[in-house]
Order: C-alpha cells, then structure tokens, then sequence
C-alpha cells in the first residue's frame, strides 16, 4: 500500500547570532478530525492542531536557514564552525539523533576550539532534544549556561581569539529555544513570558542598531522581531486569546500591508469568532490582490494562487457545502500536488460527505506520491481515523502504516500518532 535549515555565526555583525526564519507560506487553516470527530482548527502555522507544538515545529524547522552570510568571506559553513556544514544537512535531513552523536563525538574529540563553537553546537543539541521530544534535557542544557547577556558570552571577552569584535556570541536561536522549551514542558505561561522578554530584547537591539545607523543590523533585527511576533501570534490564536492575536496582526499588517498570508490569516481568525462576512471580506481582499499582482514577494505564483484558493474552500466548509470545497481543494492540487493542507482538508471533506473510500484514497496517494511533503502527524491522525471508520480490521491496515513510517520519517516523527 506504500511506497517509500543551521545555526550561523555572522561575523559581518557586531551581534552574530542566528536567525531562525518564518516560514508564512505554510500558514494555513485546517481541518482536523480525532477518531472520527471532525473540528475546524484555525491553525496559524501548519497543518497540525496543537498550537504550542505547531508554532515550536514550524520554527524549529526554519532555524538552520544559513540566510545572511557574507559571501564574499566565507566559501562554507564549516570556515565559520568546526564542521558546521554537515550539521545543517543533517539538519535538512531530520537526522536528530546523528547530529546528537556528532556533537558527542566533537567535543570527546576536543574539536570545538572556540567559544562561539561551542554555543553553537550547543543550539544545533537543544532543538536535537526538543525535535527528539527529550525536551527536559533540552531545558537542563540552557539552564547550565546561564546568564546569556553575561561578559563571558561577548566577543570583546576574548580579543586575543576575536580581534576587533564586540558583541554577543550567543545564538539568536538558543535565546528563542530558550522561551519555547518551557511550552515543551506544559508550562505555557513560562514561555509566553520569555516570549515577550525576547520580543522586548529584540526591539531594543532594533533601536540600537537605528542609534548606530546600521541599516543591515537593523533590517535583520526587524525580520527577527517579526519571527517572534508570529510565533506569539500562533500560541494566542492556539488558545482562542482573539483579543490580543487581532492587535498583533494589525500590527503585523500595518508593517506589512502586502502580507497575503498574514491577511488570510486574519480572515481564519474572523472566522472562528463568527465574523463570516468579515472574513469573507478579508479573503476578498487577499483575491484581489492577487488580481492586481500586489505581493510583498514571499509567494510564488502557485502558492498565491493556492492560498486564495482554499481560503475559498475555508468558506464552503463554513458553509458545510463540501462539494464546493472539493472542487476548490481539487483545483490547488492539481496546482501543486505537494499541498498538504489541500489533500489533508479536501480528504476531510469527503469524509463528511460519507465517501470514506475516497477519503482514505487521498491521503494513501498523496503519502505515496509525496512522502516528505505528506508524512505530517496530524495528516496521519486523519487518516487513522478514518481507517478505524472504515474498516473492521482497523489495527492490521494502521499497524501496516506504522511499519512504512518507521522506514521513512525523519527522526522527530511521532509514530504514536497512528495509535497502534
């Protein structure tokens, strides 16, 4: 039945850290269901449902973008770490358990022989731990460094080893590891807190940079101020906080006005508060946008395309008219095969209009034509409902797609989503 981003010293910046990167195309709503209980999930950043966990995934994955490196100086990623390069593909990989070897390895080795080395190894561990869901030694590792703002994380600290740097060595991804872990660990409060002291920490870099006139530092600064915005913004919206989620999109729109994203988003979030007319507004707004070729550039044509098209399939499903959204999921994925949240929430739509077999049928194709793109845990939870709707023998059919993931998914995969 079936088939088979890195941390980066920037040393062209006072402040070299790491820039984990938003990712806005894969924002979306969904449809979830649980053992056969379908439910609209306004998700904000993917096609899972559980918030905390959605916003620290889709993070997660974008923190070993190596954006902002100086090309001129460097050639490679491993010039700027000892073996740097080989992390970040392992990375891509989902290999989380190699790299925990290879970090072992290097320091028995005594192969990191800077202190930039060593935070940065130490970064690419913590979200090893986290993505291997070994989130409370993730937190002991932070917890051991201690005052991250202290002299002896600054570059000035060590000026025979860096001449003329000044600055903070640490990561900007183990500062934002270091708010996100505590939600690992059910302490959401914890986390939100650390959020908004990172979000107050990054403003204040903004400023500072502005004071300095260093308008790279600051454009950088900003995208990273952005990044944490949005990952609040999915922890308030995961909880049903309207009030505050509604001020920091306007806030997010207001910067970003060409944001077709960011504006759907909005519309989802009406959406849930029954504002369907605004919302119907709003993704009004997005289409016409796309019409007129207004963009701030983050999409391609497909996937402008594609948005607008299941934000008008979010609409049927409103509307409980699933033969319309059908015909809208169908239309994105012929687009792009590869839309998960078209092929998870068009399955579900069939599923509600009864057809389980063709439900089922959706979204076994799409994990075989599609496995990477496809092999997603609140996909496989679907699908797992469905099977146990449809079939008597529901354990054997589910114990058979648990075998084929263990083959193929990245180490982070949680196999206990198939309920076996």
């Amino acid at each position: 039945m079936f088939t088979e981003s890195s941390p980066a010293m920037d040393p062209d910046l006072p402040e070299s850290e790491t820039r984990p990167e938003f990712n806005p195309s894969s924002t979306d709503s969904t449809v979830t269901t649980n053992s056969g209980t379908v439910q609209t999930a306004m998700d904000s950043d993917s096609v899972e449902a559980r918030p905390e966990a959605t916003t620290f995934e889709l993070a997660a994955s974008q923190v070993t973008s190596v954006a902002d490196l100086p090309p001129e100086r460097f050639n490679s990623l491993d010039e700027l770490t000892h073996d740097l390069g080989s992390l970040h593909e392992l990375s891509t990989r989902g290999s989380w358990q190699a790299i925990l070897e290879k970090i072992s390895q290097a320091r028995a080795l005594f192969l990191l022989t800077k202190p930039h080395e060593h935070l940065t190894y130490l970064t690419y561990q913590v979200m090893a731990l986290a993505k291997l869901r070994r989130s409370d030694e993730a937190a002991h590792e932070l917890n051991s460094l201690h005052d991250f703002d202290g002299t002896h994380y600054r570059y000035e600290s060590f000026p025979e080893i860096y001449p003329n740097r000044r600055g903070s060595m640490v990561p900007f991804s183990l500062r934002w590891l270091y708010a996100l872990i505590p939600t690992k660990l059910g302490n959401r409060q914890e986390g939100l807190d650390r959020l908004y002291v990172l979000l107050d920490f990054v403003r204040d870099r903004i400023r500072e940079k502005e004071s300095q006139n260093l308008d790279d530092s600051v454009e950088l600064w900003k995208k990273r101020e952005t990044f944490v915005m949005n990952c609040l913004l999915g922890f308030h919206l995961g909880h049903k906080e309207f009030g505050v989620s509604l001020d920091l999109m306007k806030e997010l729109i207001n910067r970003d006005p060409l944001d077709p994203v960011l504006i759907s988003k909005l519309g989802s979030v009406q959406m849930q508060f029954g504002d369907i007319e605004g919302a119907k507004t709003t993704f009004d707004r997005v289409e016409k946008m796309l019409n007129e070729g207004k963009s701030n550039g983050l999409l391609n044509e497909i996937q402008f395309k594609n948005l607008v098209g299941r934000n008008k399939a979010l609409v049927h499903v409103v509307a409980k008219d699933y033969v319309s959204a059908v015909r809208e999921y169908d239309k994105c994925i012929e687009r792009d095969n590869s839309d998960i949240i078209a092929v998870n929430n068009k399955a579900l739509c069939l599923m509600y209009l009864r057809d389980l077999s063709d439900a089922i049928k959706v979204m076994e194709s799409a994990l075989e034509r599609v496995p990477t793109a496809a092999l997603n845990e609140s996909l496989v939870v679907n699908l797992c409902s469905m099977y146990e709707l449809a079939y008597v023998n529901h354990t054997d059919v589910k114990r058979t797609l648990n075998n084929w993931i263990a083959r193929v998914a990245p180490d982070d995969f949680d196999s206990s989503c198939t309920r076996v």
